[in-house]
């Protein structure tokens, strides 16, 4: 009788393969627009996806400052942090972080969507979010994505 032997590949650093991918994000809604952000900077979207090796692509989002949100949260939805100190908690509306850094909605939004750890820093380090359309990765010769072909 014939044995079969298949070997399951694993992915390491040397073999990894980066892409650099352009996202527009005119008009998205700004959670789907992050979880697809996030499931390519794992990698998740490659058949050699391995869960303990950076494997994700180089992702460049354009347009951030035209993001938008469903329902009422323009109004309502507040970013929390704290100083340390007593009292210290302060907290942000959506729209008012948005009119001083749009890049810090989508980068907040994303980086919640990663691991809590080294590995998930560093995956951080390879998004890139501007407010407008144009970018200084065109040396990279980022592809355009197509959100239906993601998920």
């Amino acid at each position: 009788m014939d044995t079969l032997s298949f070997k399951t590949v694993s992915a390491n650093k040397a073999t990894v393969s980066k892409n650099w991918v352009l996202v527009d994000a005119t008009d998205q809604v700004l959670g789907r627009l992050a979880s697809v952000v996030a499931f390519m900077l794992r990698g998740k979207h490659k058949p050699d996806y391995t869960p303990h090796v950076d494997c994700g692509d180089y992702v460049v989002v354009i347009n951030a400052d035209k993001i938008k949100l469903t329902g009422n949260k323009k109004d309502q939805k507040y970013y929390i942090h704290h100083t340390g100190y007593p009292g210290g908690q302060r907290k942000v509306s959506f729209s008012r972080l948005q009119a001083k850094r749009p890049e810090a909605v989508i980068e907040k939004a994303v980086k919640g969507m990663l691991p809590k750890n080294r590995l998930g820093s560093e995956m951080f380090r390879h998004l890139f979010v501007y407010d407008g359309s144009e970018h200084p990765h065109e040396a990279q010769k980022p592809e355009a994505v197509n959100f239906s072909s993601i998920k």
